[in-house]
């Protein structure tokens, strides 16, 4: 087989982000600190992907699919071959399907009292936003109950319906989700994906619960970093040790942004 086919057989950054569904970004990203570097460049000097890369590269996409941080995949990929890593991703499936059998049945009552029209209990919020609902919520009395924020709040929930709850949960899990992805994926936090990110999390809140201006916002930061709490509902979710204090930087960098 000559050069010139070999190459042909290789596929570039265009090609490999197209068929795996990456961003060409995230594939620059992976070569820089080495976890997943081309194995050849053609005669121009652009990168080239073998075989062998892309299938490395699917078990990165599968273990970020699993939320795993970019150094712990780093190190799974340094041992073990491809059938120890694809019985280590099927047992974390099976894991993480076990725990969204739990979110389904949780979802699955509310949406039977919404079409019941039903209101949704303490015992049911619990269920969909995790046991620690309720502490939250005597604190958050406690803290605020005076503020017109607070008041607000309470007016506006009063009315909501289970299925805005639902969509609420919705929402706030895309968005810290995708922050959590920005901050596995090494992105700065004043970067402008960060701060966009941020930003969404403040549209969220405003146009759900009370308005939330950047000083406010900024206060809100604080408390993920002050507060344990907070703190482990931020890096324990998502295995992301140092993710509040990322979030908190974002949102004060979001805040100057919008301040300009």
């Amino acid at each position: 087989m000559t050069e010139g086919t070999q190459l042909m057989q290789m596929l570039t950054v265009g090609q490999v982000a197209e068929t795996f569904g990456v961003t060409v970004r995230t594939l620059h990203h992976y070569d820089q600190i080495g976890l997943l570097v081309p194995s050849e460049r053609s005669s121009a000097g652009y990168r080239l992907y073998t075989e062998e890369d892309l299938t490395r590269l699917q078990h990165i996409v599968v273990y970020r699919r699993l939320e795993m941080p970019l150094d712990e995949i780093a190190t799974l990929l340094e041992s073990g071959d491809v059938a120890t890593h694809l019985r280590r991703q099927r047992e974390a499936v099976m894991a993480r399907l076990d725990e969204m059998e739990g979110l389904v049945a949780a979802i699955d009552n509310a949406l039977e009292k919404t079409m019941a029209d039903q209101p949704m209990t303490t015992d049911d919020m619990k269920q969909l936003f995790g046991d620690s609902y309720e502490d939250y919520q005597e604190e958050a009395r406690e803290r605020w109950g005076e503020s017109d924020a607070f008041k607000e709040s309470k007016r506006r929930t009063k009315s909501y319906t289970k299925a805005d709850w639902l969509t609420i949960k919705a929402e706030a899990d895309q968005i810290q989700g995708q922050l959590a992805q920005l901050f596995k994926d090494g992105v700065i936090a004043d970067s402008a994906e960060a701060m966009d990110g941020v930003e969404a999390h403040r549209l969220h809140i405003t146009r759900w619960f009370y308005d939330v201006s950047p000083q406010f916002h900024r206060n809100l930061g604080d408390m993920y970093i002050a507060d344990p709490r907070y703190t482990e509902a931020y890096d324990g979710s998502f295995d992301a040790p140092g993710f509040a204090l990322w979030v908190r930087d974002a949102i004060y960098a979001n805040s100057e942004r919008q301040e300009l």
